[in-house]
Order: structure tokens, then sequence, then C-alpha cells
């Protein structure tokens, strides 16, 4: 791999591939469903409230703005985010999709003194019901919208193309990195039910968390689970320092220049990256200095999780924190 090269590359490819991939990011970000009675003006600007609470959650990167001073009056005024809105018809009764203005909901965190860290990709949800079949969209409404009410978005599996569950279970890289491919994320949630429980395994950029919950009813044991993996994600990913951090990245798995590229525009289009600079090279692998608005740590397991296919690498010399590239 040839330094020059790489540098090369990376100037003439990094931003645009960079812009493309947050763009996408952020359409489904700002955009929500919720249900509501009527359509009147009332129950309209009811829903306008309780979607925009969804978003901030989700921009604030899943933390908890409830508690800041005008976050009340900002709910208040949902309305005037508001890009455009639709209603829907759905089997019991009427939804709106209300999709907001980005730069909008960015000012309003800004001004709520909170750190953005920008919005999360989506949980790929990959759950079995009793018979082994994976459920659709509507049979996992309750764990989507338990899962919503805290800032965490899902995302269904393609008509045809499940991925290997078993192989995902285990956080095989390359499984992972055909998730990545298709839906743009480092996050799968897999569920099996059984009669009276289920049982949950949260892949979280190669990092696995397994548990299990019981209840008497189907719906029950779904909203469960979208509180369980919606705690389980924030747990993980919701780490936002009181300033900036410095540090060490290693990275190794580079096999073209492409992928220096690639790297260099996932690590400066992420909203919590402040400043990235090249150190050196050697092998497959690049030394970077990052500034970031969070600890190095929680950088990399946010990196992981953004669908990026960066895992955890093995422990290198003169660097704080080590990830390995898979593609």
């Amino acid at each position: 791999m040839r330094w020059s090269c790489l540098l090369l590359v990376a100037l003439l490819l990094g931003g645009g591939w960079c812009s493309t991939a947050r763009a996408q990011a952020a359409t489904s970000a700002y955009s929500v469903v919720v249900p509501v009675p009527d359509t009147s003006d009332a129950q309209r600007n009811d829903a306008f409230a309780s979607a925009l609470a969804q978003v901030l959650a989700r921009v604030a990167g899943g933390q908890d703005l409830r508690d800041k001073p005008g976050y009340a009056d900002a709910l208040q005024g949902a309305s005037s985010l508001v890009q455009k809105y639709q209603y829907q018809r759905a089997n019991d009764g009427i939804r709106l999709q209300v999709d907001f203005a980005p730069a909008a909901v960015q000012r309003v965190v800004a001004q709520l003194g909170f750190a953005s860290v920008g919005a999360r990709p989506p949980v790929l949800l990959l759950v079995q019901g009793t018979d082994g079949a994976l459920f659709d969209q509507a049979a996992l409404e309750h764990l989507a919208a338990a899962a919503g009410a805290k800032g965490v978005t899902v995302a269904y599996p393609q008509a045809g193309t499940a991925p290997d569950l078993e192989r995902l279970a285990s956080a095989d890289p390359q499984a992972l990195a055909q998730v990545d491919q298709h839906y743009h994320t480092g996050l799968v949630l897999l569920g099996r039910l059984h009669p009276g429980g289920a049982d949950w395994t949260l892949v979280a950029g190669g990092q696995i968390q397994r548990w299990s919950d019981r209840a008497a009813t189907e719906d029950q044991l779904l909203a469960a689970a979208g509180a369980g993996l919606a705690a389980r994600v924030n747990t993980q990913l919701n780490v936002v320092g009181a300033s900036v951090s410095e540090g060490k990245l290693w990275v190794d798995g580079l096999r073209s220049a492409m992928d220096y590229a690639r790297l260099l525009a996932a690590l400066r289009g992420d909203p919590a990256v402040r400043q990235v600079d090249t150190l050196g090279a050697q092998g497959d692998g690049v030394l970077l200095q990052v500034q970031a608005a969070m600890p190095l740590a929680g950088l990399a397991a946010n990196l992981a999780a953004n669908g990026h296919v960066l895992l955890q690498g093995t422990p290198h010399a003169g660097a704080d924190v080590t990830l390995r590239w898979l593609r």
C-alpha cells in the first residue's frame, strides 16, 4: 500500500462518499410516524410534539433531554419545525408521518445546551416467531414503537434476503459486512419467541449482548424487547464527554486506497469528530490523531455501530484504541 497514493485518493474521493452516506442516514432520522385518533388540529399538534420528542432523542444519540431548560417550549413549538406531514390509513386507525427540517432540529438541540452526536443508524430486526419464521414489519410494531420512544430507529429484512442468523448471532465479521452492505448499519437484534418468553441477542459494532424476557402476551414481549433494546443501545453508545477528547486511533485491514479514503470520510463525516490527522502508516494499517466530542473508546463503539464495518482490533503500540476495517 503506497502512502502517497492513499493520500491522493482520500483528497479526491473522501468528501463525496461521506456526504452521500450521511444524507441518506439523515433522511430517516428526522421522519416519524405516530398514531392519531383523528385529523383535528389539536390531535395533529399533539402528534407533532410526540414526534419531535423522538427526533430530538435520536439526534442527541438517545440521550435524555427532558430535564433541559427549554425542552417543553421546544415541544410546544414543534409545528414550526415541521417540513411536511401526511396522514396514512392503517388497519387500526390513522397515522401521521411527520418530517422535520434537519437544520432546525439541530439548532434546537444546540439551544438546549446539549452536544449532538448525530442520529444513529437503525437496528436491523431479525425476530423469529414460535414457528421459526421471521416476523414482518406489521408484527414488530410494538417493538419498534417502544424503541422509537427512546430515540432508537429500526429496519426490517428485505424480502427474500434474510441474513444468516446463526453467523450474525456470533458477530461473524463477514455476516456483519453483508448487513452493512444491504442495510447500512452495524446494529442487529436477533430474537426467538417461545411460549411465554423470548431470547434476544443484540450485536452492536461486533459486541454481543444477550438476555431473555417473559410476558403474558406476545405484544408485551415485543414491547419489553423494544425498551430493553433501546436501553442497551443507549448505554453502550451514549458516551458524550464534557470537553473535547484527543487520542491516537490505529485502524488496520485497509486493503486499498479506496478503503483509506472511505475511512477518512467516515471519520470526518461523523458529527462527534472535530479533527483527524494522519500520523503514519504501516502494512495495512494507519495511525490517526483524532479529536472528538466523546472519549475515543466511545467514538470507536459508535463508528462500529454506524455500519462502517469497523470492529474492535488487537492492541497496537502507540495507539489508545484499535479498530479493524472489514472491507
